[in-house]
């Protein structure tokens, strides 16, 4: 199992490291217990919140309402809960 993924009785929870404003919006690699996601939006006002959650929606083929932050909302190191996916399916489709 990915140290960044964990099992929960909803779904999956997936920790991430976001890097605003970057040149263009990539996933990964996993670096420590985290996923990292760059994204080309600047950090103001939930801007990049939105954003990284829709970049994650789009690649794991759920609806944004499906994807959560459980902590870390101000912070670059987040929690998201990835409702009606198990960590397998959140793996495979993120090429984990």
């Amino acid at each position: 199992m990915s140290p960044c993924l964990a099992e929960k009785p909803s779904g999956s929870q997936l920790k991430i490291r976001v890097t605003p404003k970057a040149s263009a919006d990539r996933l990964g690699p996993v670096h420590g217990d985290e996923l990292k996601v760059a994204i080309t939006t600047a950090a103001e006002k939930g801007k990049a919140n939105a954003h990284a959650i829709k970049l994650l929606a789009k690649k794991l083929g759920v609806a944004k309402t499906s994807i959560e932050i459980v902590a870390g909302e101000t912070d670059r190191h987040k929690t998201l809960l990835i409702v009606g996916l198990s960590p397998d399916e959140v793996r495979a489709k993120l090429e984990l």
